[in-house]
């Protein structure tokens, strides 16, 4: 059975599904407590809210933790790995990027052996089930453009995620788009 709960971020409420011993679903924080139940249900079909046994109760602080600034790699913890071996290989490589730093869809691709699959690693980046976890945040573009990101608040989420970490972005978001707490054109 599929357990989910919500905790608390300074980023906003989040949401972290379970089922045994393996993490499987993880929602960006949202404003409000409604749509991180609509997210998750979407996210998650057939969970149950419910409370975390101890060790998602350890995992939920490191995550909260990491949004207050304690950064963390969080690459142990356990996660869901129903993804086509394509997808586990990107998931691999991109859980052995630290806070802080980047990667390129172009440089993972590359990495895999086969360069021309940087599209295949933005749409596995697009799939990720485990986001923060799987930090498919810290993964660019060409040229260090933000590049997309599917999750709750979009590309300003991704930018204010890794200005969290202090990772350099080449290409900010445009003069039109607003960064929560950051400054304005």
């Amino acid at each position: 059975m599929t357990t989910w709960t919500s905790f608390d971020t300074t980023f906003g409420v989040s949401g972290v599904a379970w089922n045994g011993d393996v993490i499987v679903r993880v929602v960006l924080p949202v404003e409000h407590q409604g749509e991180l139940a609509t997210r998750m249900r979407r996210a998650a079909p057939g969970a149950i809210p419910g409370p975390p046994p101890p060790w998602v109760a350890r995992a939920i602080a490191r995550m909260a933790a990491h949004y207050a600034g304690d950064l963390d790699d969080l690459r142990d913890l356990p996660v869901v790995q129903a993804a086509s071996a394509f997808e586990r290989s990107i998931y691999a490589l991109t859980r052995a990027i630290p806070p802080g730093q980047t990667r390129t869809y172009g440089e993972l691709a590359a990495a895999t052996g086969d360069a021309t699959q940087a599209r295949a690693v933005g749409q596995a980046m697009a799939r990720n089930p485990v986001p923060l976890i799987v930090p498919c945040h810290r993964v660019l573009a060409a040229g260090g453009a933000l590049g997309g990101f599917s999750a709750p608040g979009g590309k300003e989420t991704k930018h204010r995620l890794l200005q969290l970490e202090g990772a350099a972005v080449a290409a900010q978001l445009g003069m039109f788009d607003a960064v929560p707490g950051g400054r304005g054109p």
